[in-house]
Formats: structure tokens, C-alpha cells, sequence
């Protein structure tokens, strides 16, 4: 299976119910370049939440890729996911661990050099995000951290991953982020809401396995 270590771009997408294809969907992403997909549609019963993620699961055995829980332990844990990914908000990371058991990575959501340098240095933690680097619709209502959220994260960085996150819509947008030291992606609708998503991830893909780690 792919390795977070080796992960550059890291695609949140809804259920695609109203096109009706998540599994094409998921194939030609995967097929093209992202190495980690998170399911991320508030409101879904935990039920319906886990027989979407048996589609994520097996799209990413098909293509050696990471796939990743959004916010619910429990799910994670019901699903057997290798990765939940946890926003400030959410559960603890020691608490999270409990629930989920040992095996599992675990991500966090930053919105703040402080809580940037607190994820890096958290036991447990595998990886981090740092945004929204733009305000987005995906989060209403949270303010953009702004570039200097990412030259912080890029400035005290160690071996841990991180990425930078939010209103990374175009190519232009995503050099911004690479200026500013981020070597890790994560998209939404750049790709989610393109004409050919496979050739949306397979430029952005690009664009960051052309940069040095």
C-alpha cells in the first residue's frame, strides 16, 4: 500500500449522489495521481456513512492508495479505515486512539501557527493541515489562516507531513502554496467540480512530484 510518507495530493469528496458515479469517480482520480481520498459529507448516518466507505476501500486496494474517515472514530474503526482525519473540534487525539486501536493514522486539522506547532510535536499525530489557505465554501464561516500559515508550518517542519489546505482551486493557486514551502496538497473542488477530474488530478499530481521533497 502507498505510504503517507511518500503522499503529495490528498482529494475530499462528497458521495457524488447527485452524478451517481463515486466509484468511476474514485477510479480515474486514483488512477491519476491522488494518493490518500477522504469521504467528507456532513450529516450521513453512520450506516449509510460506512457502505459509501466500503466504495473508498475498495478503490484504493484497486489503485495501492490510502483512503481516510472524516471526524468519526467510530466509523474508523467500524470500517477498519487506515486513516482518520480529526479537525479541531473533534474528538482528542489520546481519546480518538482509544476508540480506534493501534494501526490507525491519525491526522489533524490547523488553522493557526500554534496549533500547527501543536500537532507536529502531539504524540500520535501522523500528519497535519494547515488552512484554509483561502476562504472556501467547503468551510463556511472559518476565515483564511492565510500563506503565512504555510511559511510557519514550512519554517519548523521536521519529518512529519503536512499540507496545506483550503481555496487550492487552480494550478496558480497551488504554485502559491509551493512558494510559500508546502510539498503537499489537499483539494476539493479543484478536482471534485472539473470537467475531466482525471486530468485535473493528473496536473496537480504532477506539479507536486516536480518539486523536491
Amino acid at each position: 500500500m502507498s505510504t503517507l510518507e511518500h503522499a503529495r495530493l490528498y482529494l475530499c469528496t462528497d458521495s457524488r449522489s447527485r452524478t451517481g458515479d463515486l466509484a468511476d469517480f474514485l477510479d480515474v482520480v486514483l488512477a491519476n495521481g491522488v494518493d490518500v481520498v477522504q469521504l467528507r459529507e456532513k450529516g450521513l448516518e453512520a450506516r449509510a456513512e460506512m457502505r459509501l466507505l466500503e466504495t473508498f476501500a475498495a478503490a484504493a486496494e484497486r489503485h495501492d492508495a490510502l483512503w481516510a474517515v472524516n471526524d468519526r472514530a467510530d466509523v474508523a474503526r467500524a470500517v477498519g479505515a487506515p486513516i482518520l482525519h480529526l479537525g479541531q473540534d473533534d474528538l482528542p487525539v489520546p481519546v480518538a486512539r482509544d476508540i480506534v486501536g493501534e494501526g490507525v493514522l491519525l491526522g489533524r486539522s490547523t488553522h493557526s501557527p500554534g496549533q500547527a506547532d501543536a500537532a507536529r510535536t502531539e504524540n500520535d499525530v501522523a500528519y497535519y493541515c494547515c488552512g484554509p489557505t483561502w476562504t472556501t465554501p467547503t468551510k463556511p464561516g472559518r476565515p483564511a489562516a492565510g500563506v503565512e500559515l504555510l511559511g510557519h508550518a514550512a519554517a519548523h517542519q521536521d519529518e512529519r507531513p503536512w499540507f496545506a489546505i483550503g481555496g487550492i482551486e487552480s494550478l496558480e493557486r497551488l504554485d502559491e502554496v509551493i512558494a510559500r514551502g508546502a510539498r503537499r496538497a489537499v483539494v476539493v473542488r479543484a478536482i471534485t467540480d472539473a470537467e475531466d477530474p482525471g486530468a485535473a488530478a493528473s496536473a496537480f499530481a504532477a506539479r507536486l512530484r516536480a518539486i523536491s521533497p
